[in-house]
């Protein structure tokens, strides 16, 4: 299996069809005009998202924030996540310093470096205070190349009898800003751990490419969005295989 036009609107759709379950009952997901009018829909109506989580950034290292959003993910409560799954897992990135924010608001999880603090999922109003004292993310520099990294997440979770797997974590960078990147990895990731496709233990093995359409599957899970300047195409940005054997 690798990665083609027909594979990526099939899991575009799959994941439209989870959270927006009306719009598959409406619109035929798996043809080209019934996918690009949902999708229209799903961007008037992330306007006006309910819910959303917020995330603070010092810095950005990729192995570090992998790790630090699987744990921000793991500690969500699946059926308090149902209304922000439903807004498509919206994040916000904001630039400061954690640890001098820790003082006026409550973050649901630090990283372990202090580089990077989350507010979990809730009303827009919630963090409203907060998104006007900070201004976004500034990750307009491009992704940068970097060898493979292995990180180990979620590990201080019980695993109630799951056997840890090892998995390939790969993303795109052709192209691509760390601001595209924290974008696109976050939904692979969050919605990975809410989906139980990364567990307690995990080893997800991360490694760079240009563009991702040459991998050859299976695939846990596929970010996927509108390739720029081509809106009838669609483009892989992150991939997770399936298991991997330990070397």
């Amino acid at each position: 299996m690798t990665i083609s036009q027909e594979l990526l609107r099939e899991e575009v759709a799959r994941r439209i069809g989870a959270a927006r379950p009306e719009l598959a009952a409406r619109l035929d997901l798996l043809t080209p005009d019934g996918l690009s009018a949902a999708q229209e829909e799903i961007s008037r109506a992330a306007q006006d998202a309910r819910v959303l989580a917020i995330c603070v950034l010092r810095g950005f290292d990729l192995p570090t924030w992998v790790r630090a959003t699987c744990a921000f993910a793991g500690r969500i409560d699946r059926a308090a996540a149902a209304d922000w799954r439903r807004d498509f897992t919206r994040t916000v990135f904001l630039a400061g310093n954690p640890d001098n924010l820790r003082d006026r608001f409550v973050f649901g999880h630090l990283a372990d470096d202090g580089s990077a603090a989350w507010q979990d999922p809730a009303p827009l109003e919630n963090s409203a205070t907060l998104r006007r004292l900070l201004k976004l993310f500034d990750g307009t520099a491009e992704l940068p190349t970097r060898p493979p990294a292995v990180v180990r997440v979620l590990a201080d979770q019980d695993p109630q009898g799951r056997v840890p797997v090892r998995r390939e974590l790969y993303v795109a960078t052709a192209g691509v800003t760390i601001a595209d990147c924290l974008v696109h990895l976050n939904h692979l990731l969050v919605e990975a751990v809410l989906d139980d496709v990364v567990g307690p233990g995990d080893q997800l093995i991360i490694r760079q490419a240009p563009w991702l359409p040459g991998l050859a599957g299976p695939f846990a899970a596929l970010r996927i969005a509108n390739a720029p300047g081509r809106p009838d195409q669609l483009r892989a940005y992150a991939a997770l295989t399936e298991e991997v054997p330990h070397v």
